[in-house]
């Protein structure tokens, strides 16, 4: 296709970015080398980029199908893990549509991409020439090239797919494609390090157990919304350490070693007046003893992981509320909060039934429970 009309679809998407999608593929492609479905498939490419990858906001880029958008690591995940390592020569096993790998890749010299989706492989092909990158493209399954390679390589990234052949979450390292329990050792035999991006539902004890030379876990949020585990392969005497991470907010990083949580036990209180309800990071890494005993919180009772203390505790991994207790006849009706449940018995929608109440405003209602009672906090958020 030439340059002439190349440009006259990209202005044609551009134009249309706002349109709604479901009428415009009800019309006829004003261009009949291109079907409305692939114009369409542009627009909501662009659409996802603004938010997702902003640095693919560029008018000669290409976008692949939903499903390898859904899939693909945010811009934020990428940069972060980035930052950690750097080498002569990167891989990336299992390329995707190329988001890890262009920030993975940047502190590299030499870079290899294996993706066995050919129609994907040449979409991310086009966007790193438009973008000034260059790498070794290979469309060919990581079984295949695994069994002929006899390069090294400085980092080995792969981002193994999460669902089986029933289109069913998968929980388990053996269910997922490929198979890293099966490869682990042919992978550690081409590199020393290994970095492999897992799905936020995988068990940590079950991965641990699974895979050797485990230096290090990242459990990676965004907003308080886990997206990933990551998992990093190197031979080492340490003990495992394990990273929580809280993107866009203002969190620090809660880190640890594995097993340091079985050391501690936390103290049971009522409420005080400040409480504590840690990142969702910090709760997938089990750390509830071990996060109290840091910040010398009490704790509500055994399985709230709500935390409280009499003075305030700045740099805590979550948020941080001022409250106060509440007498459940003092809620009015009709009256606005933000309702957070933990370890009680009513779920936010009976509880909005039972006393009346909307969702939003400023202040929050907590139901909770110590060891000795049920209770109704009225908190604002620090």
């Amino acid at each position: 296709m030439d340059q002439e009309k190349l440009s006259k679809i990209r202005a044609f998407v551009a134009e249309n970015k706002e349109t709604d999608l479901h009428s415009l593929l009800l019309k006829k492609s004003p261009f009949p080398e291109v079907s409305m479905q692939k114009i369409v498939q542009q627009i909501k490419g662009r659409k996802v980029a603004e938010k997702k990858f902003p640095f693919l906001n560029n008018d000669d880029v290409v976008f692949p199908p939903n499903l390898n958008l859904e899939q693909a690591s945010s811009q934020d995940t990428a940069e972060y893990k980035a930052q950690f390592f750097r080498g002569k020569k990167f891989i990336d096993l299992t390329c995707g549509f190329g988001i890890d790998a262009y920030f993975l890749s940047q502190n590299f010299e030499e870079i290899t991409l294996i993706e066995q989706n050919e129609e994907l492989l040449e979409v991310v092909k086009h966007n790193w020439e438009v973008l000034g990158r260059k790498a070794n493209f290979i469309n060919q399954k990581l079984e295949d090239f695994l069994e002929n390679n006899q390069e090294k390589f400085d980092l080995i990234y792969l981002d193994p797919a999460r669902r089986d052949n029933h289109n069913r979450k998968v929980f388990l390292l053996e269910d997922l494609s490929p198979n890293i329990v099966e490869i682990q050792e042919k992978l550690s035999e081409i590199s020393e390090e290994i970095l492999i991006k897992l799905s936020p539902l995988i068990d940590l004890q079950h991965l641990v157990s699974s895979l050797q030379n485990i230096t290090k876990i990242w459990i990676i949020a965004v907003k308080n919304e886990v997206k990933e585990i990551l998992v990093y392969l190197k031979k080492s005497d340490s003990k495992i350490e394990i990273s929580c991470v809280n993107l866009q907010s203002n969190e620090s990083e809660f880190n640890f070693r594995l097993n340091e949580e079985n050391n501690f036990q936390s103290t049971l209180s009522v409420p005080e007046k400040f409480i504590y309800i840690p990142n969702n990071a910090v709760l997938k890494s089990g750390a509830f003893n071990l996060i109290s005993e840091r910040f010398q919180l009490k704790k509500l009772h055994s399985n709230s992981h709500i935390y409280t203390s009499e003075k305030v505790i700045e740099n805590f991994p979550g948020r941080i509320f001022e409250a106060e207790e509440l007498n459940p006849k003092e809620i009015k009706k009709g009256e606005k909060f933000n309702i957070i449940t933990k370890n009680y018995p009513l779920k936010p929608e009976d509880i909005k039934k039972k006393y009346k109440i909307k969702d939003g405003g400023e202040d929050y209602l907590i139901f909770s429970q110590s060891s000795h009672n049920k209770h109704i906090l009225k908190a604002k958020l620090l």
